[in-house]
């Protein structure tokens, strides 16, 4: 599930929420899909689940709040449910592909939302398929309800038995939701790659990709679903059990980096302060000659400010976000997306004339990007532009739900930092280390596939040779 790049360069693959034993769930569902909205903006869905235990569903390409309103939240009463944002994707693009998936059996009906990408999926499809396996979507994220069904053993047992046969076959990342008539199941990966909380409102229970959207609903955080756990939420409270006894937490470090909200806490780490701190950090490996400090907004502004600090320089508004633009990134020509970059991103000339410029940003992936910014800022009047990224440089495809999909898309993968400075136009670039990322945040265990090129799970050859081919 891996999306083309766009011209903001990075993507995260979705949002997945869930929430337990509260009236009104689908509205609440609804106010917490907005605040994981930069988690996807393509399309969005929600299931609900009402008093007899029917399951419902409304989708719709989109925002949320062009996707649902008074009406449409109306036709989904009761007190459990489960949504998803999400990004188009590769080959995945159209309403079948929109969760979340809601699927009829005569064991009972049951819906599931997912983030991340499941590494095996060609080969598991394959098995599926041979066996009588028909599939609605072209998404990854369905192979796990075929999984549930076919894999159980003894039909009469518990479905938590069938949903451990089913994870226990999947490689990759992953954060899955699944809701029945009367329970919903909260499920990551055994690697901990992708982040999934769980909160208390009132006497029931929320889960979600991120803690930011417990503050939207008045819930309280509780804990993290762990790696390798199914955390069961029903009329009996939690219940936990472990499909994998391998156990680690390589958190992505992207979602520090970049695709969580500043507000959200991460593995009890909250990610403005990783943010803040990685840019610290960033001045003492790699300190600059400016007069002032400027942050690429949103993402890089609390490295930029922790560079700030850490420096003694000055932390300017040099560049100014219009929070008004629509979704220039979707954008079918170049032509379009350029005229996108201006509309999205100005540079206030009166702060950056004639100064020396710090410029932070959080990561280069092809560097188009990077390279309209310089010259929007020089074009501004600034003398020199200093470049510094608070991560280190990207060197390598992610296959785990991160649109960074072939090495012919990663600038680093192709030339060294004085390359990547020449085709940006910087005066000077400097990437932040590896062993930063860990400093950050006080980490032991991070997936840093992307910057080193180790990766935390098995690779499959047709996960890597569609990448490769731009698939």
């Amino acid at each position: 599930m891996t999306e083309r790049m766009s011209d903001r360069e990075l993507h995260e693959e979705c949002g997945v929420f869930g929430i337990f034993g509260v009236k009104n769930a689908a509205s609440l569902t609804y106010y917490g899909l907005h605040a994981l909205q930069h988690r996807g903006q393509e399309g969005c869905g929600i299931v609900c689940a009402d008093e007899r235990g029917a399951l419902r569903r409304v989708k719709g390409n989109g925002l949320v709040t062009e996707v649902f309103n008074e009406e449409k939240l109306a036709q989904l009463p009761g007190d459990m449910a489960i949504g998803h944002v999400r990004y188009t994707t590769a080959g995945g693009g159209g309403i079948e592909n929109i969760q979340p998936f809601l699927f009829r059996h005569n064991s009972g009906d049951f819906a599931l939302a997912h983030n991340g990408n499941i590494v095996n999926s060609v080969p598991l499809r394959e098995y599926l398929e041979n066996r009588g396996s028909l599939f609605q979507s072209t998404s990854d994220s369905e192979i796990l309800a075929h999984l549930i069904k076919k894999e159980t053993k003894f039909r009469d047992r518990p479905r938590i038995y069938a949903i451990i046969d089913a994870l226990n076959m999947l490689e990759g990342a992953f954060a899955f939701v699944i809701m029945t008539a009367n329970r919903i199941y909260a499920c990551r990966d055994k690697y901990g790659l992708r982040p999934l909380a769980i909160g208390r409102l009132g006497d029931g229970w929320v889960v979600s990709s991120e803690t930011c959207a417990f503050d939207v609903i008045g819930a309280e955080y509780v804990r993290d679903v762990e790696p390798g756990e199914i955390v069961t939420i029903d009329g009996k409270g939690l219940r936990s059990s472990d499909y994998s006894k391998y156990k680690r937490h390589e958190m992505c470090s992207m979602e520090y980096i970049y695709f969580a909200r500043p507000d959200s806490d991460i593995e009890g780490c909250n990610v403005h302060a990783y943010r803040k701190e990685s840019g610290r950090l960033l001045w003492q490996e790699a300190p600059a000659e400016a007069d002032i400090v400027v942050g690429v907004p949103d993402s890089s502004l609390s490295a930029a400010m922790g560079y700030a600090e850490a420096s003694g320089l000055p932390y300017e508004m040099g560049l100014i976000k219009n929070k008004y633009i629509g979704r220039t990134f979707i954008q079918p020509t170049q032509e379009l997306r350029e005229k996108g970059v201006r509309m999205k991103l100005s540079a206030v000339h009166t702060i950056v004339k004639g100064k020396r410029v710090a410029l932070i940003d959080d990561s280069i992936v092809r560097g188009t990007t990077s390279r309209r910014i310089v010259t929007m800022l020089k074009e501004a009047g600034a003398s020199e532009v200093h470049v510094r990224i608070a991560s280190p440089a990207m060197i390598s495809p992610c296959f785990y739900g991160v649109d960074t999909s072939t090495y012919d898309e990663l600038i680093s993968a192709r030339m060294g930092v004085e390359g990547v400075r020449e085709a940006i136009g910087a005066d000077s670039l400097a990437f932040l280390s590896p062993e930063a990322l860990y400093k950050a945040g006080d980490r032991k265990e991070l997936c840093t596939a992307c910057f080193t090129a180790r990766y935390p799970t098995a690779l499959y050859t047709s996960v890597q040779n569609a990448n490769k081919d731009g698939k």
